[in-house]
């Protein structure tokens, strides 16, 4: 079997084990109440949330940029635009969701002529805006624990979620140390220069803060348009599960996160005391909003100049 075709069956497989993963989640809630809170979608809030993942690829390429240019690379914003819009469709329907962050970092590494600066400057790119999910996430479940929207009761039942979360972190942990091994002081380097360093941290804490703000608009959106958000409180509750969901969606075992995003909804909304199909639906729609985001990507194959 060639390269190329065990590539093409291992893509195939993790497709078809996201689609059984899907087809379990459905099957373990109400398919029937499931069809029902998809159809509450308003069409009308395609523009705004549209409109964020715009924003939300604007930013993040100018994120990007500003962190290689603290590494000493140039990157022009028009180049990180297109760059970032080929990266987010790579994620979306390759494997892992980590391929086109790959694919985006050897295409700028080879037209800078500095393959381990732009490998670390996407590296720490992402890791600017993982940090601060996570701090999101603690303040988020803090709350909603604090407030009673989810009691120590309902998180029984999801420990398993949690505890599979973690697992990955420290796998990834335990993964990084082995391979940054042999250049720690060039890590530990580059980690000062682009984000540590006291004036560079708070831009990246900002920027990151508002690209999360950014994706959970879109969940804002859409359960605005579904009707879900009747007040404040109920707005807050959906941010907080959101952010929680799109946590999940680091664990790379399925294609963008799909299957794994939808199982940890249908934990989620009942722990809340809400329909187990309306987090569902929700992160559906997420998804495939996302996917449709991402389709002018799907333009930018041909090698470019990041000068």
């Amino acid at each position: 079997m060639t390269e190329l075709r065990q590539r093409q069956v291992k893509l195939a497989a993790r497709w078809l084990f996201t689609v059984l993963v899907i087809g379990f989640v459905i099957r373990s809630i109400d398919s029937g109440e499931l069809w029902q809170e998809l159809a509450r979608f308003s069409p009308y809030v395609l523009v705004p949330a549209l409109a964020l993942t715009v924003f939300q690829v604007a930013l993040s390429a100018w994120r990007w940029r500003y962190t290689v240019e603290r590494l000493g690379l140039p990157l022009a914003y028009g180049v990180a635009v297109r760059e970032y819009y080929l990266a987010t469709f790579l994620n979306q329907v390759l494997p892992g969701g980590v391929l086109g962050d790959v694919n985006r970092a050897w295409r700028h590494g080879s037209g800078a002529g500095e393959r381990l600066s732009a490998v670390h400057g996407v590296a720490i790119e992402r890791l600017s805006g993982q940090l601060v999910l996570a701090l999101v996430v603690v303040i988020s479940g803090s709350w909603l624990l604090g407030s009673g929207r989810v009691t120590v009761d309902h998180l029984k039942g999801g420990l398993w979620l949690g505890a599979g979360v973690i697992g990955v972190f420290l796998a990834l942990w335990l993964a990084l140390k082995t391979g940054l091994a042999a250049y720690l002081q060039r890590l530990r380097r580059d980690l000062y220069e682009s984000l540590l360093n006291r004036t560079v941290l708070p831009v990246q804490i900002g920027s990151s803060l508002l690209v999360l703000a950014s994706y959970l608009g879109v969940f804002l959106c859409l359960a605005w348009g579904a009707g879900y958000i009747e007040s404040t409180e109920s707005a807050a509750i959906i941010v907080s599960l959101g952010s929680i969901l799109l946590l999940s969606m680091v664990v790379p075992l399925t294609v963008a996160g799909w299957g794994i995003r939808e199982g940890a909804a249908a934990l989620l909304w009942p722990m809340a005391g809400l329909p187990a199909e309306q987090g569902v639906a929700l992160s559906v729609g997420y998804g495939a909003l996302v996917l449709v985001s991402s389709l002018p990507g799907a333009a930018f194959f041909r090698p470019t100049n990041h000068g």
